[in-house]
């Protein structure tokens, strides 16, 4: 099925690898408590987490990074969720299993996000798995950032891997893009943080999947 020997799989964190959604939408709720505005739906926030602080800002206060008020609310957002980031966060279901069955079968795993290393690592940390990953590279780490492919060598150089032994797993465009140019294969799950507006099925990912569970048993194929 796949190019050639798997020897390493690399997933994005927010949405592929780790359900965030839950306490980055509380972050918003309590951040838009603060201004006395309403609460949004989980349903509403859930599907924009992948996009990060700007798109919740954009969500929540109507602004974009072009407003004068912009840049406060993100930094206020930002600290909120950094009080709040593994109260209700884990791994989606079936992928301890398979973060399992990589350790014991000698796959080496890491993460490659977009998110900041001061919400990124502490998050990993806490959810007791840091130490376990064979590299993590995060939205700071290097640039450019995805869907630019730099992360991805910065990630196989960590683990000492050649990128086309290595699996990369998104759900987002600029994760398949990201994968395709460093020469990896793509897998796209639209189990993750998947929009209205998105297309899945032009993103030109090797594979996509519906659920953590097709993950898991795609690797015991």
């Amino acid at each position: 099925m796949f190019k050639h020997q798997v020897k390493g799989v690399f997933f994005d964190l927010d949405g592929t690898l780790v359900d965030t959604a839950p306490d980055m939408a509380l972050a918003l709720n309590l951040q838009l408590e603060r201004h006395n505005k309403n609460p949004l739906d989980y349903s509403v926030i859930r599907p924009w987490v992948s996009h990060g602080a700007a798109a919740l800002i954009k969500l929540g206060f109507g602004v974009t990074p072009e407003h004068q008020e912009f840049e406060e609310y993100r930094l206020e957002y930002l600290n909120v969720y950094s009080d709040n980031l593994a109260i209700k966060s884990q791994l989606f279901p079936h992928l301890n299993d398979l973060l399992n069955q990589f350790d014991a079968n000698g796959i080496k795993w890491g993460v490659v996000t977009n998110k900041p290393e001061f919400l990124a690592l502490p998050l990993l940390e806490q959810l007791g798995l840091l130490k376990r990953a064979a590299a993590v590279v995060c939205g700071d780490t290097v640039k450019p950032s995805k869907p630019s492919p730099t992360p991805l060598f910065l990630a196989c150089k960590l683990a000492k891997l050649n990128s086309n032994e290595c699996i990369y797993v998104g759900d987002a465009q600029r994760d398949i893009q990201a994968a395709n140019s460093a020469g990896q294969y793509s897998v796209a799950v639209k189990y993750g943080y998947i929009t209205d507006d998105d297309k899945v099925a032009d993103w030109n990912a090797d594979l996509v999947l519906n659920s953590s569970k097709e993950l898991l048993d795609l690797f015991k194929s």
